[in-house]
């Protein structure tokens, strides 16, 4: 039986989440109201966009406290970039934080506005793949998570028990690796 799962479409590039998703054989559908939890499902992506807006959202839909229950409760879930922060514990650079549920500290904005994004090819987990980074943050402090890539010799992407986090969109690359060990972690 394939992995079905949500895709926070408030903002951002969740469709294309949704495509790699349908590469690997797995099901998914978009989250944009509250009746949408009523669906049952086996992970959650959270996906880039603007942090901000995307946890203003969350809150005025109130879709932010189910959700954070879904994680806590061990959901897994997967943030790319905006996501990343959502999920982090601490923000360096913003007094504000959000889900608050993986042990790390990130920089957001940290390589600079839109003109600071880039292109790389760095090791996830041991295989080189290609990351797209746009407006990207990065992992400051690790804290509690395990890191699975580094770029320039700044953590980009953790993992802390069901939750996976990357400072990059690998749902903008025509490699799979990223989605596919998300969705390993939901076998496990």
């Amino acid at each position: 039986m394939s992995a079905r799962i949500a895709v926070l479409a408030l903002q951002g590039a969740f469709i294309e989440h949704e495509k790699k998703l349908s590469q690997l054989g797995a099901e998914s559908f978009e989250i944009r109201q509250l009746s949408d939890l009523n669906k049952s499902f086996d992970g959650l992506i959270i996906p880039g966009g603007e942090s901000t807006v995307q946890g203003k959202l969350l809150r005025e839909l109130d879709l932010f406290e189910p959700l954070k229950s879904f994680i806590v409760q061990d959901m897994p879930v997967f943030g790319t970039c905006a996501g990343m922060i959502l999920l982090a514990e601490k923000i360096e650079n913003d007094d504000r934080s959000y889900f608050g549920t993986m042990p790390m500290t990130v920089r957001r904005n940290a390589y600079g506005r839109q003109l600071g994004s880039f292109y790389a090819e760095e090791k996830f987990c041991g295989k080189i793949i290609p990351m797209t980074f746009i407006r990207a943050p990065y992992i400051s402090d690790i804290g509690g998570c395990e890191l699975l890539a580094e770029t320039d010799g700044r953590a980009t992407a953790a993992r802390y028990k069901n939750q996976l986090a990357a400072a990059f969109h690998p749902e903008l690359n025509e490699d799979l690796t990223v989605h596919k060990y998300f969705l390993d972690m939901i076998k496990e």
